[in-house]
């Protein structure tokens, strides 16, 4: 959003780049005071949650002043650059994008809104527009917008928000209605670890929303129907900041945790603690399969694609997938359904300096080989460069970590939040193994698929990775299967 501070001094305030993000760390400036702008170049580079994206200005001018070094981490709708322009640029119509600042600036921020993996995106913006100066404010714009409404309540169609409630009294009133009570997910979730009934608690938030701040007042609250105790001890009284613990700085280095590392730790924890998960392992010979990406390799059909196990691991996974459709699905814990996929998003786990990522390959089954190997190539080599946008880590049904590349020989993944299955690929090496009734060197690896108990059972499970094992050790079950 652009806001005048002056008759030729524009604002650019920071974007929502990551859809429902509240805040990006600037990496880079490109421009410096005194340089000149134009509608359109890039200006800066920002990291998010999500993504490293980089920033058009959208107007003519010439750079006034940078207001936040490099390293920062900025809220949006906060202003991070003032720009001088002309007479004429000034009445040039607002681009997209400073409409979609507008709108977030112009939202109440989101209390403890819990960032997302990349890959994991919010589907419904809760941001509005306040009306026009000048033009009439429709009675809907009263009550919360219907994205809101259906934020909070998780599912199905938006209901009218109740009056905001008073001011809280000493102990939480009951609810006026059978209505869900509205509350953010982070919100949702401080109640259920603090055993807090969300609708035992007086809202103080706009639109009657539940604040974390409402429900710690309602941890503290007095018990309303305790009978009288001879003698009552004295609450305990809430714990002082302790002083920062002091260390070595020549023997230890403390990094930030925030950007994408931040958003993976908090949805790995969230994963690992809401998806019931099991982890199956296979051990499997997979000479063929590697003698076949050594004739791929020569085939002129992929000259200048990227050919190695991966891709013919990606293609056995998919194969599975198709003769075992309901592994690719997700649980729909508000409406307690189970959402079989029918197409593949399949996710490539990546390790960038940044941390990690997964993006994924959009409708990844109803490719051929060599364009799943041109896929592959682009998604690996983006993710290098840190050019990864949100929208290819948004929407993955299944994935694949490849932990071999480290020399280990496999783990136990982690789900990526939302998905059902995750495939771990470990290290291709030679060992001994019984070959046609005799010992003999073979190229072997071991697989681990890790999988949401909630809705794949033991038999689901094991089928797959029976499957993934068996196209690897016979690859002409490729062309059977496929």
């Amino acid at each position: 959003m652009t806001t005048m501070t002056d008759s030729s001094v524009r604002e650019f305030k920071m974007p929502d780049v990551g859809e429902g993000l509240t805040e990006a760390e600037i990496l880079k400036w490109y421009v410096q005071p005194g340089d000149t702008v134009t509608d359109g170049q890039v200006v800066c580079e920002v990291e998010t949650a999500k993504a490293a994206v980089e920033l058009p200005i959208p107007y003519d001018g010439v750079v006034r002043e940078l207001h936040f070094p490099e390293g920062t981490t900025v809220d949006v709708g906060t202003s991070i650059i003032a720009v001088a322009v002309g007479d004429g640029a000034a009445a040039a119509a607002e681009p997209v994008q400073e409409a979609v600042a507008e709108a977030v600036a112009e939202e109440p921020k989101p209390e403890g809104r819990q960032p997302v993996l990349v890959g994991y995106g919010v589907s419904t913006s809760s941001t509005k527009r306040r009306p026009r100066k000048g033009a009439e404010a429709p009675a809907a714009a009263q009550a919360p917008s219907a994205a809101i409404q259906a934020e909070l309540n998780g599912h199905g169609p938006a209901a009218p928000a109740a009056p905001a409630a008073p001011a809280a009294p000493a102990a939480p009133a009951a609810p006026v209605t059978g209505d869900r009570p509205l509350a953010k997910p982070p919100v949702r979730k401080l109640a259920k670890d603090l055993g807090v009934d969300l609708a035992t608690v007086v809202p103080s938030g706009p639109d009657g929303i539940i604040t974390r701040e409402d429900v710690h007042a309602a941890v503290a609250a007095p018990e309303p129907a305790q009978t009288a105790a001879p003698r009552s001890e004295p609450a305990a009284p809430a714990p002082s900041p302790s002083a920062p613990t002091s260390y070595d700085t020549t023997r230890e280095t403390r990094i930030p945790v925030k950007g994408v590392r931040k958003a993976t730790a908090a949805a790995m924890v969230g994963s690992a603690f809401t998806a019931p998960h099991v982890t199956e392992f296979v051990t499997v010979d997979v000479t063929r399969t590697m003698k076949l990406v050594e004739e791929l390799k020569q085939d002129k059909e992929y000259t200048g694609l990227r050919v190695n196990p991966l891709l013919l691991i990606a293609k056995a996974l998919l194969v599975a997938i198709k003769r075992n459709p309901d592994i690719n699905a997700s649980w729909d814990e508000a409406a307690q359904e189970i959402v079989v996929k029918h197409y593949v998003n399949l996710g490539i786990a990546a390790a960038t300096p940044r941390g990690l990522i997964v993006p994924n390959i959009k409708d990844a089954h109803a490719q051929t080989l060599p364009q799943l190997a041109g896929s592959l190539g682009e998604l690996v080599s983006t993710a290098r460069e840190g050019k990864t946008s949100p929208a290819a880590m948004q929407g993955g049904t299944v994935t694949i970590t490849n932990v071999g590349v480290f020399g280990v020989d496999t783990g136990t993944p982690i789900l990526n939040p939302g998905e059902s299955a995750i495939l771990a690929v470990g290290a291709i090496k030679l060992q001994p193994w019984v070959h046609k009734g005799k010992v003999k060197p073979r190229q072997v690896t071991t697989l681990a698929l890790s999988f949401d108990h909630r809705l794949v059972d033991g038999e689901l499970g094991s089928k797959v990775l029976a499957d993934v094992a068996a196209v690897l050790e016979q690859p002409k079950r490729l062309i059977s299967w496929a």
